[in-house]
């Protein structure tokens, strides 16, 4: 009865998932991090629990009705000769929305003056807040179930790997979020990133695949790149401080 214990495949497959669904979850966190900032201080921590655990339920729900999750790859209509299923409608709606938010919220980054937090945040509502996070949830969530069936034959491997996963991005999201808060030019890539991310799932949704592999090669050198630019700036406004004089030069 206790035999997957002692079988190395299981754990191979249970390890591996969990690599996955984190990797698959960074596009998660970034959305919730970047909509739990525009709440007040006190309620984002909240906010993120809230979403992340909205994102577990969805998970382990898809997963409880595989038998729903694989009748959503079956066409539903054609359109322009190209067969559309219930998967890419949901993948071509939640990248148009995840598009749409993203953009506006560069450009209320770029329309606003900086604020203080707690000021920033005001117009916000949790409700509605919640209610987006949820939304890109299901998106993100059908993503990491098809990830995890197409590796993973138990299902109770499949739910061990999506709940350690999550668990781990939820420790994970607290200083992500509050280093994004502390970087507009981390929070204009983060947002940036959203956007290439909605393309890919509307891309997909016509089914044009693009292996994920590239769009994540392409955030992770930009965002080594920014934190050299971070850490020069820093530097910078150092010397400035024990040097005033350098400042008129």
């Amino acid at each position: 009865m206790l035999d997957w214990v002692t079988d190395p495949q299981i754990w191979i497959g249970f390890f591996t998932l969990v690599a996955l669904e984190i990797v698959l979850g960074i596009d998660n966190i970034i959305f919730i991090s970047i909509l739990a900032g525009k709440l007040p201080p006190e309620q984002r921590d909240r906010a993120r629990v809230m979403g992340l655990g909205a994102a577990l339920i969805t998970r382990l729900l898809l997963l409880l009705g595989l038998s729903w999750v694989v009748q959503l790859t079956e066409p539903l209509f054609a359109v322009l000769g190209h067969e559309i299923s219930g998967r890419d409608l949901i993948l071509l709606l939640g990248g148009l929305f995840l598009l749409g938010k993203s953009v506006t919220e560069i450009g209320h980054s770029m329309d606003a003056p900086a604020e203080k937090d707690g000021k920033k945040a005001a117009a916000a509502s949790f409700a509605s807040v919640i209610l987006q996070i949820m939304v890109l949830d299901i998106v993100f969530s059908l993503d990491s179930v098809i990830t995890a069936v197409g590796m993973v034959d138990q299902l109770g491997v499949m739910i061990a790997a999506v709940v350690v996963a999550v668990v781990v991005m939820l420790f994970a999201s607290g200083p992500i979020s509050r280093f994004v808060d502390r970087h507009p030019s981390i929070k204009m890539l983060a947002l940036a990133f959203l956007v290439l991310i909605g393309v890919v799932l509307i891309a997909e949704g016509f089914g044009q695949h693009i292996p994920k592999g590239y769009i994540y090669f392409a955030m992770a050198f930009s965002l080594v790149v920014e934190l050299l630019n971070i850490r020069v700036r820093g530097k910078r406004a150092h010397l400035e401080q024990q040097d005033p004089a350098s400042k008129m030069k």
